[in-house]
């Protein structure tokens, strides 16, 4: 479908929705303010699937409708930005800019890497890797181009084997999406899923909570991904060559010393770096909240004296483009949720479906929305409140179906364009990596897998770890 027809269509759809909902007699039970959140909704739904508009000024054009209307007031709106969620975030890059301009990470890599001798121990020891810098960085597109050099190194001593090349392109992306489940930081998806469940059940999901939940489902699809990445892209024959990876091959794709003595910043980054994850995963001892810690931590690493990074250039590094659109995009939760929309839209849901059943639903929905929708925020954005309140009219715990459908949203590896990670390593200069043709055939495989992953979790895991489904 051409860029001009699917917004003739996706425009059409909004309009005739707006139009059928500005009628008073249809949609009976709907009051004025639940009707005008979904339109508002609706064409702002619309507008992200099937325009190039910035998706960030969707939001907020929907977030400023929804204030001028009086949905929800200016009070709420703006002090969404405020939210503790998205000073950690911001703080959260601070830290993360340090880490970066210490080459912290590279050394790590090549630590790891260099153990390697098979091919199979390297994609997995690689995997490992890249779960291990979701708690260094905050975002998934970051994190692909910390970890290009490290790629640049493995593809130049293996360009003789383009099977394994290949086989290398589609880890890396495939594996920092699926591994940013592992920390509340991960993506921007995150931290709109636990604001909307605050607002709208009360329920507040830590650092710590999302951690223990995160972390295994995390570590098991990344490993799962790296046998099928694995067997799909190579032969027995590319599996059985020996490997050997050296810190000098790492070293000519990156500025930062990845061998050698830590210099004094590096020692101080990582001091830093360990203290404040360890003092994330003891929310429950000290009592103090994450935002706070990511804060003091953020003011220690820019600080002149103890600091590895100017304030002024880590700010550069915050995506305040997804800041704002996480702001816009809780007061629209809050509207959906207080005017009664998001309860309407569920109200027709089978009164008998079984809370299995239900999250199978959510999880299959979940997984496919980047097919639609191609950013993860918005996909949260736009299922989660739906998804709380459908849970909760057929007595499923919303915090366990929000968790799923958050968690299963993080798969999107069909088509270039699904996420920037994909996309990035898809044109990789001076390297052939992987054709459209070969994410189909990974994503035929790993789509179903990840989702039965995420409800296996959901329904046998989770629950002992203080989810339960019901």
């Amino acid at each position: 479908m051409t860029l001009n027809l699917r917004l003739t269509v996706g425009l059409c759809l909004a309009f005739s929705l707006c139009a059928a909902l500005a009628v008073p007699g249809n949609f009976p039970g709907l009051s004025g303010t639940a009707r005008l959140t979904l339109a508002v909704f609706a064409l702002a739904t619309c507008l992200w699937i099937a325009t190039p508009i910035d998706d960030t000024y969707i939001a907020l054009g929907a977030g400023l409708a929804l204030t001028v209307t009086g949905v929800i007031s200016s009070d709420t709106f703006f002090g969404t930005l405020g939210d503790s969620t998205v000073w950690l975030l911001i703080c959260a890059f601070v830290l993360a800019a340090a880490v970066s301009r210490t080459g912290l990470a590279g050394r790590a890599a090549a630590f790891l890497v260099g153990g390697a001798r098979t091919v199979r121990q390297l994609t997995h020891l690689t995997t490992a890797a890249l779960v291990v810098t979701a708690f260094a960085v905050p975002a998934t597109s970051g994190r692909a181009a910390l970890a290009l050099p490290v790629f640049l190194a493995l593809a130049k001593v293996l360009s003789g084997h383009r099977r394994l090349v290949v086989m290398l392109a589609l880890l890396f992306p495939t594996v920092i999406l699926l591994s940013a489940v592992a920390t509340l930081i991960g993506a921007g998806a995150h931290l709109i899923t636990v604001s909307v469940l605050w607002e709208t059940t009360g329920e507040r999901v830590g650092f710590t909570q999302w951690l223990l939940i995160g972390l295994p489902l995390a570590i098991a699809s990344s490993h799962l991904a790296a046998e099928v990445v694995l067997l799909t892209t190579t032969r027995r024959a590319d599996r059985k060559l020996p490997v050997e990876i050296s810190a000098d091959d790492i070293q000519e794709h990156t500025e930062q010393p990845v061998t050698g003595p830590w210099s004094a910043a590096e020692s101080r980054c990582a001091l830093l770096l360990a203290t404040v994850v360890m003092l994330w995963c003891s929310e429950p001892l000290h009592q103090v909240p994450p935002a706070l810690v990511a804060l003091i931590g953020a003011v220690v690493a820019s600080s002149p004296a103890l600091g590895t990074v100017h304030l002024k250039d880590a700010l550069k590094t915050v995506p305040w483009s997804l800041l704002l659109f996480m702001a816009a995009t809780m007061a629209m939760g809050v509207a959906l949720s207080d005017s009664g929309a998001a309860k309407w839209l569920v109200s027709g849901l089978p009164a008998g479906v079984g809370p299995e059943v239900f999250l199978a639903v959510v999880v299959l929905i979940s997984t496919a929305a980047h097919l639609v929708l191609q950013s993860r925020s918005a996909r949260s954005s736009v299922l989660v409140p739906l998804v709380v309140a459908a849970a909760v009219g057929v007595g499923v715990n919303p915090v366990a179906a929000a968790l799923a459908s958050t968690a299963a949203a993080g798969f999107c590896h069909t088509l270039p364009a699904s996420a920037k990670p994909v996309a990035l390593f898809a044109d990789v200069p001076g390297v052939a990596t992987y054709a459209p043709r070969d994410l189909l055939r990974l994503s035929a495989f790993l789509a179903p897998l990840t989702a039965l992953l995420v409800f296996g979790f959901a329904v046998v895991v989770w629950p002992v770890m203080g989810v339960p489904l019901r």
